[in-house]
């Protein structure tokens, strides 16, 4: 499992050979959501607002660790857990 963190419920997860741009996904209850790594934006489907807030919060503090693991799941590389907002 892609699985990168964890935390509120929520679960990113960043799947190899996955489509331009770099993105990641989040599962969080039965909402999923792609968000782009640049823009912090949903590229498809949504969340709840509260859940959108968290991710984006831990996403501009862990950018670089995202788009890292990014690039080693295009190089089919084992990726790096990110730490978890707190």
């Amino acid at each position: 499992m892609p699985e990168v963190s964890r935390f509120f419920g929520m679960i990113i997860l960043i799947y190899y050979n996955d489509h331009p741009p770099p993105h990641f996904h989040v599962r969080y209850g039965e909402q999923r959501a792609l968000i782009d790594m640049h823009t912090l934006t949903i590229l498809e489907g949504s969340l709840q607002p509260r859940a959108l807030g968290l991710i984006v919060e831990w996403a501009f503090m862990h950018k670089s660790e995202l788009l890292k693991d990014w690039e080693l799941a295009r190089r089919q590389e084992p990726l790096e857990k990110i730490a978890p907002l707190e």
